[in-house]
């Protein structure tokens, strides 16, 4: 056996993967170079928690421009806006996005990024028994196109993530008036129902399809079921034809 092979079987022993950083063989580096390739000067971030993946972007990814990131729960903004508050191309809001713009009450998780406007089904508490819901609050919710002339300039090349657990349909209908403007959607999607009434994955494929979005890229969210294996969400990321 070769040193190599041998040093990759070690690894994997020791609960290790290492992949080469490009794009044909590692996800991220898929993710950077269609942010490059498309010069994209605008991420926002739905669904931001505690900013983790917006810091991922700056941190690992090396995005070095703007990102406006959306959070409606107040302890995970607390946590948000002390994470961007040294990064003058990082702003945050302090509400979430919908269909609709109005006060709305949300479930709140135990782990705090599972939270959701719907109700949360057997298979996710099963997969992750941590992630139950543990109380409501009261949040606010906005359109985006009613907000989005305040954040975006005619001209920018707008990269879309959106990852509301199971709410994601609601943001993309909530942002209907813009989507012209908006090249490249990142959608967080569940392979079986893990919330009531989402949308799944063949269903958001076909819904953005007519909207004029080729799906080109997908993510392993890391959600799988620690019992069979089985992949439960990916990242699915779009681009417009």
């Amino acid at each position: 056996m070769s040193l190599k092979k041998t040093a990759k079987r070690f690894l994997w022993k020791a609960g290790f993967d290492i992949k080469t950083f490009t794009p044909t063989t590692h996800a991220l580096a898929r993710r950077q170079h269609i942010l490059e390739y498309y010069r994209i000067d605008t991420v926002l971030d739905v669904g931001a928690n505690t900013g983790q993946w917006a810091s991922e972007l700056r941190n690992d990814l090396g995005y070095k421009h703007r990102i406006v990131s959306f959070e409606p729960l107040p302890r995970a903004f607390e946590a948000l806006a002390k994470a961007a508050s040294h990064d003058p191309l990082w702003e945050v809001h302090p509400f979430g996005l919908g269909n609709t713009s109005e006060e709305l009450q949300i479930n709140v998780a135990a782990n705090s990024q599972s939270s959701s406007m719907l109700g949360m089904l057997p298979a996710h508490i099963k997969s992750a028994p941590t992630s139950g819901y543990i109380g409501t609050e009261q949040i606010q919710v906005k359109r985006l196109d009613s907000i989005f002339e305040t954040i975006c300039q005619a001209g920018d090349s707008v990269y879309l993530k959106i990852d509301t657990q199971g709410y994601e349909e609601h943001v993309i209908d909530g942002a209907e008036g813009v989507l012209s403007r908006i090249d490249t959607i990142q959608v967080e999607l569940s392979l079986v129902p893990l919330y009531d009434g989402e949308l799944l994955i063949e269903d958001m494929c076909s819904k953005l399809r007519k909207k004029g979005y080729n799906l080109i890229a997908l993510e392993e969210s890391g959600f799988s079921d620690p019992e069979t294996g089985h992949l439960l969400q990916v990242d699915a990321i779009f681009r417009r034809a």
